[in-house]
């Protein structure tokens, strides 16, 4: 569930931006607009069922392939960390050599990937495909939307992105339940071959009812040394952390991973500052409202990326919901940011981005901070449907408001690469916080689980059994042939030890929440700020 709710600038190009190279009104009618939009929600449904299925199938997949809590971050860090890096790149090279064809690229590699996940027999095998995956996703992602952008004249582009947001909010809904239901009653493996016959249906209609499109006045150039930057800038700081859960964080191999992340991320700011054509055009940070509102994005899609990744671990491992229970748990967080999304975005034109930009990260902090209250048992209504609710308000708040800071931040010529800028930081922010946040998880849980240990009258090589399998968290394997009293007490001493690392997350979540409302507030600029229709 970490990619539960899709970056906040994902349409915003096309609402801000002047459509690329629009075909004409005769084409449209010709090949259809309702097939246009068929191909590219079903597209994109592909990358955002995928990001909320996998993470419920994680705690079924780690007990069936003997995974760690490492192991399970890399199946999501794998997608995440090319995702991320090679997005910006995605979409230049659909302008650059069709995004049509760039499109369908993405959804042959991400098919290929699914199949190849689906049939993985380990989770080396697993976090490779992932891997792949994210790559196919690259391509994919940024074209759904240009490829509307590019169809759709001026007065029939609004309505075609609307039809998108409401179908693509719809997947995002449906995602989490399908996925739980396919892990309880088929296979964690299904929630990979389901993206076989959308990638079919999506190639159909792709070439059979879609009208190809570039841009003729885009840089000739690619910024592929970028890309190969940042690619190996965050994927060393990803390794590092989630290594130091094995090796510890003085360990010279997670130092040396750490050091070197930061020594390339340094290149790669350096050579966007030189670049002709900049995968990251440093320029657009002179703007304060522009800087705020990204910071703002790091800060609150780190908490919602970072906190949510662990949800589906307490929900099934230590709460005993199952799968389609626990996929259905944060069904109100997305029903709220679809029902309010609008009435949010009203509240730019009457308040101005910063006072929504304060307020609802504020409101979001206590939904992360109300997910720490609840202890092991207790009804749903009365423990996680509340923090689901303000958590969606919170997010409803923010989120419209946040795409309009962005967009109108900058000239409505670099409305495209601001809105490609902010989906990368987003994306950034959950896969770093998920890789820090384990760290955290795994300090906690571990200590908890030491000193609960020491107060049970247990033979000293059940506790070492148990101690060996810290990486594991909830799902630690409890050895055969010991009493019914003795391994009650191991299991509720596994659980909130874990339910201890959980409160640990949220408040951090909510720590971050807060520091996303604060550098709105230093930041953005308030009612009288100018923003673009």
């Amino acid at each position: 569930m970490a990619n539960i709710l899709k970056p906040p600038c994902d349409d915003g190009v096309v609402r801000c931006a002047p459509a690329p190279s629009p075909v004409t009104s005769s084409t449209i009618k010709r090949n259809s607009g309702a097939w246009i939009l068929a191909a590219t929600i079903l597209g994109s449904s592909m990358a955002f069922i995928d990001g909320t299925v996998v993470n419920v199938a994680l705690p079924v997949l780690q007990r069936d392939l003997q995974a760690t809590v490492a192991d399970v971050q890399w199946i999501v860090e794998a997608y995440s960390l090319f995702l991320a890096a090679l997005i910006l790149v995605g979409g230049s090279l659909g302008d650059h050599y069709g995004r049509r064809r760039i499109f369908a690229m993405g959804v042959v590699i991400f098919a290929v990937a699914s199949v190849w996940c689906g049939l993985s027999p380990n989770t080396t095998s697993l976090i490779i495909a992932r891997a792949v995956q994210g790559i196919g996703g690259a391509l994919l992602v940024p074209g759904s939307l240009a490829i509307i952008s590019a169809s759709f004249d001026a007065k029939q582009r609004g309505k075609a992105i609307g039809t998108w947001s409401g179908f693509t909010a719809i997947t995002a809904a449906v995602g989490p339940v399908l996925g739980g239901w396919l892990v309880q009653y088929a296979s964690w493996r299904w929630v990979f071959f389901i993206n076989i016959p959308l990638a079919v249906a999506v190639l159909v209609l792709l070439f059979w009812h879609v009208p190809e499109s570039r841009d003729e006045e885009a840089p000739r150039s690619l910024d592929w040394w970028g890309a190969l930057l940042a690619t190996l800038a965050l994927g060393s700081i990803v390794y590092g952390f989630i290594e130091s859960n094995n090796l510890g964080l003085g360990h010279p191999v997670v130092l040396g991973s750490l050091a070197l992340g930061v020594v390339v991320l340094i290149a790669f700011l350096l050579v966007e500052a030189r670049s002709k054509s900049p995968m990251l055009p440093l320029t657009l940070f002179r703007s304060r409202t522009f800087s705020g509102a990204n910071l703002l994005t790091l800060f609150l899609y780190a908490a919602l990326g970072g906190a949510l990744f662990f949800v589906p671990f307490n929900l099934i491992q230590v709460q005993g919901y199952p799968p389609t229970a626990a996929g259905a748990a944060l069904l109100p967080l997305i029903l709220i940011l679809f029902l309010l999304s609008r009435w949010s975005g009203g509240l730019v034109s009457r308040y101005g981005a910063k006072l929504p930009l304060v307020v609802g990260p504020i409101i979001a902090s206590i939904g992360f901070a109300l997910f720490a209250v609840p202890d092991i048992g207790g009804s749903y209504w009365t423990t996680y449907f509340p923090a689901a609710v303000v958590l969606g308000i919170g997010m409803a708040i923010s989120v419209a408001p946040l795409t309009t800071a962005v967009m109108g931040a900058v000239d409505s010529s670099h409305a495209g690469i601001a809105s490609g800028v902010n989906n990368a930081v987003s994306r950034t922010a959950g896969l770093l916080a998920i890789a820090v946040m384990g760290i955290f998880v795994s300090y906690t849980f571990t200590s908890s689980l030491d000193s609960r240990l020491a107060m049970l009258n247990i033979p000293a090589t059940i506790r070492q059994v148990i101690a060996a399998q810290h990486s594991k968290l909830a799902s630690i394997n409890i050895p055969a042939g010991i009493s019914s009293a003795t391994h009650a007490a191991l299991v509720q001493a596994i659980n909130e030890s874990f339910i201890a690392g959980f409160r640990v997350v949220m408040l951090i979540a909510a720590g971050l929440a807060l520091a996303s409302a604060l550098s709105s507030l230093l930041l953005i600029e308030g009612k009288n700020q100018k923003f673009s229709p």
